[in-house]
């Protein structure tokens, strides 16, 4: 969620300059990376040609309230988030079994939100629907109002990479669109988006949506204590570009606990930074991967970030926590399973399991 905000309109640099993909060599990570010009720019699609429909701006209804009783972020009321660290944090015992907890509740709604995926369906219903699940469940939906944003939850449909803001348009036959989901209870933030398929989606979308997963899964098996943080990227990269697909390299998983966003920043694109995961750390990993190259165009409302030339997007996420064995998914479903994964949160060497800490939640 809200994993890097840079300005694509034209009062923004990228009026100026365009960024270039970095899918054929592994670069230094740098900002300069970001303000080099595109190579083998796609052409101009027929919107007619295509077998979906395309995503404009529709109507976005007023803001919803929450309840004075759940506790809420540092942001709230202002929609100023707190200064992050210019270093991780690594989480202590406490830390971590809050973030198990908000991230399965994070789980859960997202797992409400997705019942609701079908052809007439409204993305602003949908908001509604995570809105009350929240208020439900004694948590915040942590978009509403960070940095501004005007709803509890972000969906990107078709053509819209990212942040999409819920509104009047109902989902057709043939789309395809990520939620994006984070609450915050007991202090911590928990984040986790999917990308769904609305009723009968063609084959090339359906290819879209699996590459993006299997990225996002690829990605978490090449984590654990001591491996560079840029191995995430690597493997994210290899997978889109064998099958043809491309990254969108401006977009990045982030550091999460009390902060909605903080240290590391995870780069999901080939890239050869040499900053190492640590035990403790605790971030998400969520690629935005692209049916073709394609330039980001921010919307006026300054948050829908669409595709110039209409490509899909899908996206997949999670938050992870780096153990001293290995990685552990907080926000897995049910269903999912991930092979190779291994933790020990009983180790006795884990500074993460320190004896002098005997909270324990309780939901």
């Amino acid at each position: 969620m809200f994993p890097t905000k840079l300005c694509f309109t034209s009062k923004g640099l990228g009026s100026l300059l365009h960024l270039q993909y970095l899918s054929h060599h592994v670069p230094k990570r740098t900002i300069f990376e970001f303000f080099k010009f595109w190579k083998d720019q796609k052409p101009k699609t027929n919107i007619s040609d295509l077998p979906y429909a395309i995503v404009t701006p529709a109507t976005v209804s007023p803001r919803r309230v929450l309840p004075e009783h759940i506790q809420k972020p540092e942001y709230a009321d202002t929609g100023i988030p707190g200064m992050p660290s210019l270093f991780p944090i690594l989480a202590d015992h406490l830390d971590v079994e809050r973030m198990r907890a908000s991230g399965q509740m994070a789980r859960k709604v997202l797992d409400l939100a997705a019942k609701e995926v079908k052809v007439g369906i409204t993305t602003d219903e949908i908001d509604e629907v995570v809105h009350q699940a929240c208020i439900d469940n004694k948590v915040y939906p942590s978009p509403l109002n960070y940095k501004g944003f005007p709803k509890s939850v972000c969906t990107s449909v078709n053509n819209v990479l990212v942040h999409g803001i819920p509104d009047s348009r109902p989902l057709q036959d043939g789309d395809i669109i990520n939620i994006d989901i984070t609450v915050y209870q007991h202090g911590y933030h928990g984040d986790v988006s999917e990308t769904f398929l609305v009723g009968d989606v063609d084959k090339r979308g359906r290819q879209l949506v699996d590459m993006a997963r299997k990225c996002r899964n690829e990605a978490i098996l090449t984590c654990r204590h001591g491996r560079k943080i840029s191995e995430i990227g690597n493997m994210i990269s290899k997978h889109a570009g064998q099958a043809g697909f491309a990254i969108c390299p401006i977009f990045v998983g982030h550091g999460i606990g009390k902060l909605f966003h903080c240290k590391p920043d995870i780069w999901h694109y080939a890239n050869n930074y040499p900053e190492e995961m640590h035990e403790g750390m605790i971030f998400t990993i969520e690629p935005v991967i692209l049916e073709y190259r394609d330039d980001p165009l921010e919307d006026e409302d300054g948050w829908t970030v669409y595709s110039k030339n209409y490509a899909r997007s899908a996206q997949f996420e999670h938050t992870v926590l780096i153990t001293n064995t290995g990685v552990e998914v907080l926000t897995a479903g049910a269903n999912e399973t991930f092979l190779n994964v291994t933790t020990d949160s009983e180790d006795p060497e884990s500074v993460l399991d320190a004896e002098d800490q005997e909270w324990k939640f309780r939901p």
